[in-house]
C-alpha cells in the first residue's frame, strides 16, 4: 500500500518537531570531527513546493511552519530555521519551499559524513535521486526502508542517527518500528534511533509507549507535542518522537523548547507537550 504522499503534509506541526528534534541531533554528532552516517528509512521526496496543488488542499504548512517564519526562534531552533531560510532565498524572503527530512540532513551534514536514503513510493523515488543526483556523500535506493536498515548495519562509521518515519498506513507498521529499532541497537549499539509517531489513536501510541519502556533498550527519551486536545475527535492532534541513545543535551533542549512550540502552534486552549524517559540513560 503506498497511497501515502508527504506533499499533502509538508511543514505542517509535525513536521516542524521531527525536524526540529532532527536538526538537534544532527548538531550534536557535528561536535566531534569524526564522520557519521545519517539513515532516513522512509525518506520522501525530499523537498516540498508549498504552493503545489497538494497543499492547496489542505494547507497544513499555514497552522505550521508558517507561523514560525517570521518568529525570534530559539537557538535551539536556529540551525532548522537557518536551513528553511537558505531553501526559501530566491523567493524574496517568501516562504515556498519547505525542505523534507533528507534535504535538512543535506545540509546539516558535512564533507565527511554520509547518507542513506530509502524510499519505496515510485514517484517520490524518482523526486529524491533527482534531488541527490550530484552529492556523493549520499545513496538513494528504492527498497523498504526496514529491510534496508537491517542491511546497513552496523556501519562503518561508529557514530551516527536513523530516523524512522513510516506513513502508518498499515497496523502492523506500530510493531514493525519497535522490531527495527530492536534489531538495530543490537547491530550498532553506539547509534541514536529516532522514531516519529502521529498522535491519532491512543491505544497505538500506548503500544509505542509500553514497547519501549519494556524493551531494555537504553536511554529513551520520548517528546510529544499537541496541538489540540489528546483524543480521537479530530484525527491527528499530534506527533510525538522516541529516542534512544540521545545526545545528552537533548532533554534540556526540548524542555527549553517545546513551551514555546505549544505557545505558538496550539490549535486549541488544551494544546499540551510531554517528555519524559521510557527507560532511563544509562
Amino acid at each position: 500500500m503506498l497511497s501515502y504522499r508527504h506533499s499533502f503534509h509538508a511543514g505542517n506541526h509535525a513536521d516542524v518537531l521531527k525536524h526540529s528534534v532532527q536538526s538537534l541531533i544532527l548538531q550534536s554528532l557535528k561536535i566531534k570531527d569524526k564522520a557519521f552516517v545519517y539513515i532516513d528509512t522512509h525518506a520522501g521526496a525530499g523537498c516540498y513546493d508549498l504552493h503545489s496543488k497538494e497543499m492547496d488542499k489542505t494547507g497544513e504548512y499555514l497552522e505550521g511552519i508558517k507561523r514560525l517564519w517570521e518568529a525570534d526562534v530559539p537557538a535551539a531552533m536556529q540551525a532548522y530555521l537557518d536551513v528553511l531560510k537558505n531553501l526559501n532565498s530566491d523567493d524574496e524572503g517568501k516562504l515556498a519551499q519547505y525542505p523534507g527530512s533528507p534535504l535538512l540532513g543535506k545540509e546539516l551534514c558535512r564533507p565527511q559524513d554520509r547518507l542513506l536514503l530509502s524510499e519505496l513510493h515510485p514517484a517520490d523515488f524518482v523526486l529524491l535521486e533527482e534531488l541527490f543526483a550530484k552529492d556523493r556523500r549520499t545513496q538513494v535506493h528504492r527498497v523498504d526502508g526496514f529491510s534496508q536498515l537491517k542491511g546497513a548495519l552496523p556501519p562503518l562509521e561508529r557514530r551516527g542517527m536513523v530516523l524512522i518515519d513510516p506513513p502508518y498506513e498499515l497496523d502492523h507498521e506500530y510493531a514493525d518500528v519497535v522490531k527495527a529499532v530492536v534489531d538495530g541497537i543490537k547491530r550498532w549499539a553506539t547509534g541514536t534511533f529516532a522514531i516519529w509517531y502521529p498522535v491519532v489513536h491512543s491505544d497505538d501510541v500506548d503500544f509505542l509507549e509500553r514497547k519501549f519502556s519494556n524493551s531494555g533498550l537504553p536511554g529513551t527519551l520520548q517528546i510529544e507535542l499537541n496541538v489540540l486536545q489528546r483524543n480521537n475527535r479530530f484525527g491527528m492532534t499530534g506527533s510525538g518522537m522516541i529516542v534512544v541513545n540521545p545526545p545528552w543535551k537533548l532533554e534540556q533542549q526540548m524542555n527549553e523548547l517545546l513551551p514555546w512550540l505549544v505557545d505558538k502552534l496550539a490549535q486549541s486552549p488544551e494544546a499540551n507537550f510531554k517528555l519524559r524517559w521510557l527507560s532511563p540513560p544509562r
